[in-house]
């Protein structure tokens, strides 16, 4: 079973041990790399502070008592839209619905805070994201996103948000 757990900044272990994870699993998919967080970026403060963005909404997978995924909303650059950021399921957990519910659970918050569009980046070839988040129902909007280290831009895909 598939548990779903909100993080606040004294969750900061378990968020850095995931993150960690993401970075080295698959560096191609995240603005940040692996480097950026260890050594002098690996401190305590800053891994707090990643989890007290205003506004924001960051959540765990728990499959078989072990964190397998995590994900974060936030705020977007103009009111109604909130953003998913630092998205990652790891490897053994893929296929099993983790990705849904993390994802899921994030639409469900916006649409509390009064969100009306779900927003994401997502690097060019990073295939299976694009698949899913093309599967329930995020759409390319073709606008150009940031500019990765290799000079391609990062695929900006959004969603308009309806009550369930």
């Amino acid at each position: 079973m598939i548990e779903l757990r909100v993080l606040t900044s004294d969750d900061w272990v378990i968020w850095r041990e995931l993150r960690l994870a993401a970075l080295a699993d698959a560096p191609y998919a995240f603005g940040s790399r692996l480097a950026d967080w260890q050594g002098d970026g690996d401190r305590e403060e800053r891994w707090r502070a990643r989890l007290e963005i205003p506004g924001s909404y960051h959540l765990v997978a728990v499959l078989d008592g072990q964190p397998v995924g995590m994900v974060s909303g936030v705020p977007g650059p103009y009111d109604g839209i909130v953003e998913i950021i630092s998205m990652w399921v790891g490897p053994a957990a893929r296929g099993h619905g983790v990705a849904e519910r993390l994802v899921g659970a994030v639409e469900e918050w916006a649409l509390r805070a009064g969100a009306g569009v779900l927003r994401l980046d997502v690097a060019p070839g990073n295939e299976r994201a694009i698949a899913f988040y093309e599967r329930i129902g995020l759409a390319d909007t073709k606008e150009e996103g940031d500019l990765l280290r290799g000079g391609e831009r990062r695929i900006v895909m959004e969603k308009v948000l309806r009550a369930r």
